[in-house]
């Protein structure tokens, strides 16, 4: 289990966000979650680490829980669970209030912003992230 604290990101629902069934189509939660976990990395990494390297996405599984609509409250709560080498792996639930509309497991590859290629993080930065990660 994470000792990582939950990073919160409000959410704005907009009108293109919604579908023929009046609700939040399932391509806008992809978005959300990218958007929050390169948020929790700007908020906690110092501006050289962020200039230096890039997150790319590796695999999202969604588990919809309740719909979103338009004038909805969201905030994502981005939980990092592990670094493991090049890759970080994250869990990011969407609620509404204490509504949970939908949890994803996500895993990322960090880049060298340079080469592209893949390039694992220092150790005392993962600490930042991960206080006492022992990776």
């Amino acid at each position: 289990m994470s000792n990582a604290i939950p990073h919160l990101v409000p959410i704005s629902v907009d009108p293109a966000d919604i579908d023929f069934m009046g609700h939040v189509n399932n391509a806008s939660y992809l978005k959300w979650v990218q958007d929050a976990v390169i948020d929790h990395w700007k908020a906690l990494a110092p501006a050289e680490a962020v200039a230096a390297h890039l997150w790319v996405a590796l695999k999202h599984e969604i588990t919809y829980r309740r719909p979103t609509f338009l004038d909805d409250a969201v905030i994502a709560h981005v939980i990092l669970e592990k670094v493991q080498g090049a890759r970080a792996f994250y869990e990011t639930v969407i609620k509404r209030g204490e509504d949970v509309l939908a949890e994803v497991k996500s895993s990322w590859c960090c880049l060298d912003a340079e080469t592209l290629r893949p390039a694992r993080l220092a150790r005392d930065l993962v600490e930042k992230f991960l206080p006492s990660s022992a990776d």
